[in-house]
């Protein structure tokens, strides 16, 4: 049996924005569906936000998002969620990195660190906190 973590994030009317974002960074296919589309219309100025979506990439890449109606208390808090992106191949993970840099403030540089060959924290556009880093090989 296998299971599929799913990061999932909650925007309040920036999750089609950040579904298109992720999607061409990471590519893959973008479902994203509305209150209209479901029925679910409770305020008119709402319909058009996303009541489910996702991006699901054949890399394995994967994320989940959907719009908090207003009528619901939220805060995004601060880092309340890291999206950890790990693969072992420099060139993939860098130009990831490249991608998501754009419009971001990089917390931390991606670069060489000591548990990993590269590593770098940024926080996007939406306020999601990136973790990028290239497996190292365990040495017991």
């Amino acid at each position: 049996m296998s299971i599929t973590t799913t990061t999932h994030l909650n925007f309040r009317g920036d999750a089609r924005a950040a579904l298109d974002f992720y999607h061409s960074v990471f590519g893959g296919d973008v479902v994203a569906v509305t209150y209209k589309d479901a029925g679910g219309v409770q305020d008119p100025d709402e319909a058009d936000w996303v009541m489910w979506g996702q991006v699901v990439a054949g890399n394995g890449f994967r994320v989940m998002a959907y719009d908090v109606p207003s009528r619901t208390p939220w805060n995004p808090g601060e880092n309340a969620v890291f999206v950890s992106v790990r693969g072992d191949d420099t060139e993939e993970i860098t130009a990831l990195w490249d991608k998501l840099a754009v419009g971001s403030t990089v917390v931390q540089p991606l670069e060489p660190a000591q548990w990993a060959p590269l590593y770098g924290m940024l926080k996007d556009r939406f306020g999601v906190v990136w973790v990028l880093d290239v497996t190292a090989p365990y040495s017991g």
